[in-house]
């Protein structure tokens, strides 16, 4: 349908209006909102909240209770086939009588595909492609991980006008304001894992936990750590939720240096190491998605944020940028490889720019499309 009416689009937005609601909750499940309508007014409504939970569809069917027989559902992804942890919302979709589904973008879960031809063998009308865009947007991680194999990778850095992120001696508490901390939790919320590197965790101890006040989930915090060196007493092993720390395979007598850790309930895994040396990017991220990883947030120094950026991982830079300045002799934003060419630098464009406090984020994407 190349064209919608002005009332399908309001009902889709109300619909991922509802579904943003899951944006900190969901994982590692989609965010969805369904809408009922009957004659375009609204008569039931849901999201989804938590994997495990009712689907969008079943709650909205809920809502509508025996209002739902002939009414037209608005949702943000196609509804589910197949049985996983609940039943199929196409099921519930038929057995409620709804006479016809507007749904935004197909569900790139393959276990799950086929729910629009199922509900038309049913008889019922199906529509697709309303705002699938921000639909899509909305759970970039998701897509990233069935489609690409790999969560969707945001690096945060925070520097001066001048780029840099840290005094020569390492000081760099604190450069960006207190409301620019406060969106980094925002941030770290929405997300499935928190990632750092051993250095990071060396030089600052950070605890990388959520520290929003009634926060449900803690995102899984990893540390890359070639070696094994991460003590046992630092604060991100020491926070509600998972730990993983994430070592060479090459690495001698592991399981006998890991034993402790796991014994302090820290996870250990061997990755493959990069042929320059250092930990394989690409299979930590391939392997946090087989941990059902959908957004990963880096927080880390300049030589892992250069190295997520040189091997063009990053799907979003998340900089805050304090009006202050620090000097040639500070540290510098990212550790990047010395180019010969301009044709070789790493093109970014503005997605947002906002002011933060008295800092400016800018949320930049790469220019090639991956």
């Amino acid at each position: 349908m190349s064209e919608w009416r002005p009332i399908d689009v309001e009902h889709m937005r109300h619909a991922l209006g509802l579904a943003a609601l899951g944006t900190n909750t969901t994982d590692p499940n989609p965010r969805v909102g369904c809408v009922l309508t009957r004659a375009d007014i609204v008569v039931g409504e849901g999201w989804h909240e938590r994997a495990g939970a009712d689907h969008a569809e079943v709650r909205a069917l809920q809502a509508a209770s025996c209002g739902a027989r002939g009414t037209t559902a608005y949702v943000t992804l196609e509804p589910c086939a197949s049985q996983g942890r609940t039943p199929p919302c196409t099921a519930a979709l038929i057995a409620a009588g709804v006479r016809r589904v507007i749904y935004a973008g197909a569900d790139p879960n393959p276990r799950m595909q086929g729910g629009a031809a199922v509900l038309r063998e049913a008889g019922i009308e199906v529509q697709s492609g309303l705002l699938a865009h921000e639909a899509r947007e909305l759970n970039p991680g998701f897509y990233s991980r069935l489609e690409r194999q790999r969560p969707w990778v945001r690096v945060k850095l925070g520097a001066s006008l001048d780029g840099r992120t840290a005094l020569a001696n390492g000081a760099s508490r604190w450069i960006t304001s207190k409301p620019a901390r406060a969106d980094v939790q925002l941030y770290r919320a929405r997300s499935s894992v928190v990632l750092t590197g051993i250095g990071t965790v060396l030089a600052d101890d950070p605890a990388l936990n959520v520290r929003i006040e009634g926060a449900s989930r803690q995102p899984m915090r990893v540390v890359l750590d070639s070696s094994l060196r991460a003590p046992l007493g630092a604060r991100m092993f020491n926070r509600e939720g998972a730990a993983l720390i994430m070592v060479a395979d090459a690495l001698p007598d592991l399981e006998t240096r890991a034993e402790p850790y796991r014994r302090a309930g820290i996870k250990v895994e061997a990755v493959a190491v990069a042929a320059g040396g250092g930990l394989d990017l690409g299979a930590v991220l391939a392997r946090l998605a087989a941990l059902e990883a959908n957004e990963l947030w880096v927080e880390a120094g300049a030589r892992l944020a250069g190295a997520f950026l040189a091997q063009r991982l990053v799907d979003e830079l998340v900089l805050y940028l304090a009006p202050c300045l620090l000097g040639s002799g500070a540290m510098p934003l990212a550790q990047l490889p010395q180019l010969t060419d301009l044709d070789q630098r790493l093109g970014l464009r503005y997605h947002e720019v906002s002011r933060i406090g008295d800092d400016l984020r800018l949320v930049l994407r790469p220019t090639e499309s991956r």
